[in-house]
């Protein structure tokens, strides 16, 4: 599958709201907003983050279809990835992908991200781009409605 990126159309918005409304894929992700079930406020999300100078959205397409969406955002120094892939493409190396593209268009090192300590293919992707793990945390995982461990990686210049 081809994959590449480019900026996030409005007509992207359901696909995405249907994706990240996933039980299992919420389960496995973990630290997941409350704001995701409801379309109003998932969509002002949205349209914050596509209006804001210091979020690179994108959507992840592959072979021209809307599989997901991936992005940077946060503070200098401290800016994190983020990524959603439909679970139904798993397994096919278009987190991979998709990741590699946004570090290609976006060079600024560090960055940061974190995934469920217990969410082995998103670590695994983040590890596959050069992430490294640098420390282990807990917080509140909304998706699973309780405390769980968390790993925060880092990508170094």
């Amino acid at each position: 599958m081809d994959v590449t990126l480019r900026p996030v159309h409005d007509s992207d918005l359901p696909v995405f709201y249907r994706q990240m409304n996933d039980p299992e894929s919420n389960h496995v992700a973990a630290f997941t907003s409350p704001k995701t079930a409801d379309w109003t406020l998932f969509e002002a999300h949205w349209k914050g983050l596509r209006e804001s100078a210091d979020v690179v959205a994108r959507t992840v397409l592959a072979d021209s279809d809307v599989v997901g969406s991936a992005a940077v955002y946060g503070e200098p120094g401290e800016r994190e990835v983020t990524y959603w892939i439909d679970r139904y493409y798993w397994g096919r190396g278009l987190a991979t992908a998709a990741l590699r593209a946004l570090l290609a268009e976006v060079p600024e090192r560090p960055l940061y991200a974190r995934a469920a300590a217990d969410n082995a293919g998103s670590l695994r992707v983040l590890e596959k781009c050069g992430f490294r793990v640098t420390a282990r945390a807990s917080g509140f995982a909304h998706a699973r409605g309780a405390e769980i461990a968390e790993d925060v990686l880092v990508l170094e210049g």
